[in-house]
């Protein structure tokens, strides 16, 4: 990670909620950039104290005084608030200002409606294992967005997690799989440890190390590039166990039941952005 391409930039966190903290964690822990080249607007004063207390960072309750400071602009706001900062905020964007949106459910077209032209739209898709520095992080770069600025932005959410760069229409697909994903994993690592607990191991043991396998196993994947069913053949020998337990699987539709929770969850994203949609427009009017 290059810090020459934050060389004189100011990132500007608009709200210090869980994502916002986490973005900010993942800057200053991984030194990507200086304390001083950060800073965030917050209405509440008690969360304004903590974050500053915290990373050291410059905390605003304004944000247009944050927007007139920062460079780089990341908005980690509320989609039900989102039209109403967008307001507030827009008139002092432009050319000179890159928007980062972090904000579910918004298209960059709903964006540029409340902004000044010509500002560089990135949008994105985290997870909330960014919270721990573990994420899973999809970037659509708006048009007459350069290079530069999408490394840029890359490099601020490779301080949180894995960057994958898709198109803008792959956005809620991307929710369906990266942004409800992680309660996918989370039901599956209950239901092992369940198992295990059914079979006489104590609760807490079992859910240490059913975490412990679906994280080896991801690490595994990421880390060997082989395809998942080449590793699923390694374990799954001749008449053994795992083989017996793959087969229960395939009986209770394990695979389809994953297949249509993805597309379920990519059905409603798309309802959920056509209503975002109608609403900015009556907000816009």
């Amino acid at each position: 990670m290059k810090k020459e391409i934050f060389a004189g930039k100011t990132i500007a966190v608009i709200g210090a909620g869980n994502m916002g903290e986490a973005l900010i964690r993942g800057l200053i822990q991984n030194q990507v950039v200086a304390a001083s080249q950060v800073i965030a607007s917050e209405p509440v004063e008690k969360r304004r104290e903590y974050i500053h207390q915290t990373y050291g960072i410059q905390l605003l309750a304004d944000n247009i005084a944050l927007v007139k400071q920062g460079d780089v602009l990341i908005l980690a706001v509320k989609p039900q608030v989102t039209p109403a900062v967008l307001k507030e905020i827009g008139p002092f964007l432009g050319p000179s200002k890159l928007l980062i949106s972090v904000v579910a459910g918004v298209a960059i077209r709903t964006l540029s409606r409340f902004i000044k032209e010509g500002t560089r739209i990135i949008r994105t898709m985290p997870n909330t294992p960014v919270m721990v520095m573990g994420g899973a992080i999809c970037l659509a770069p708006g048009s007459h967005v350069p290079a530069q600025d999408l490394a840029l932005a890359q490099a601020i959410f490779e301080s949180v997690g894995k960057t994958e760069i898709i198109e803008e229409k792959l956005m809620d697909c991307a929710t369906g799989l990266v942004g409800s994903g992680p309660a996918y994993v989370f039901v599956l690592i209950e239901a092992l440890a369940d198992g295990a607990v059914r079979m006489g191991m104590s609760r807490e043991v079992a859910q240490n190390l059913a975490a412990q396998v679906v994280y080896g196993s991801a690490k595994m994947v990421l880390e060997s590039k082989m395809h998942p069913g080449q590793l699923k053949d390694r374990v799954a020998s001749p008449g053994g166990t795992t083989i017996e337990g793959l087969h229960q699987l395939e009986k209770g539709a394990f695979r389809a039941t994953l297949m249509n929770a993805v597309e379920a969850a990519t059905r409603r994203s798309e309802a959920l952005g056509r209503l975002s949609e109608s609403d900015s427009e009556q907000g816009k009017s």
